[in-house]
């Protein structure tokens, strides 16, 4: 069995709102144990921080030089990740 890769790559940089929040919330579900997402935006993106923390993940967002943000999205140490139903 092939360990899948440590990090999911969402770059939605310059993508017009929701589409940025829509990929990095298909992203959770795909999300295995011991994987993060990296999401690369040009905003800083306060809607998306509370979702996160009612659903049991972390983020820490680092600002790039450029303006830019870098989101790094895991599962909160001890939680169970709730992920609604796909619809």
């Amino acid at each position: 069995m092939v360990a899948p890769a440590d990090e999911i790559l969402i770059d939605a940089r310059w993508l017009e709102p929701p589409e940025p929040m829509e990929q990095a919330l298909r992203a959770l579900a795909l999300l295995q144990p011991g994987q993060h997402i990296r999401l690369l935006l040009h905003r800083e993106p306060f809607p998306l921080y509370s979702i996160l923390d009612s659903r049991g993940y972390r983020h820490d967002t680092v600002p790039q030089a450029d303006g830019s943000y870098v989101v790094l999205i895991r599962q909160a140490p001890g939680a169970a990740p709730r992920n609604p139903p796909a619809a």
